[in-house]
């Protein structure tokens, strides 16, 4: 018996979850993402984000950021918060597009 199809929500967060997952385990701890791993991430899988900031260390500061337990990794939950804080704005981003 074949397993039910996933919906569209259920991928998307199987895909963050990958994401994470695959950048996590390079290096130390594969529960976090270290520094290194961090920049990693947001240099393959969000580009425009390290390109649109004016600071060369663009990264080190969201790092620090997302840091909330101040352990100079990123955890699960962290990066699930930048996850949803970028969806929140391009949700934003789309609808002012939309009305137009």
């Amino acid at each position: 018996m074949s397993a039910p199809k996933m919906t569209e929500l259920e991928t998307a967060i199987c895909m963050i979850m990958d994401v994470f997952d695959r950048y996590s385990c390079t290096e130390g701890n594969n529960m976090t993402l270290s520094k290194g791993e961090m920049k990693t991430l947001l240099e393959k899988e969000l580009p425009w984000l390290l390109s649109s900031a004016k600071k060369k260390d663009a990264s080190n500061k969201l790092m620090k950021d997302l840091d909330e337990n101040g352990d100079k990794e990123v955890d699960f939950i962290e990066f699930v918060t930048l996850v949803a804080a970028l969806t929140c704005l391009a949700h934003k981003r789309f609808e002012k597009v939309s009305r137009k």
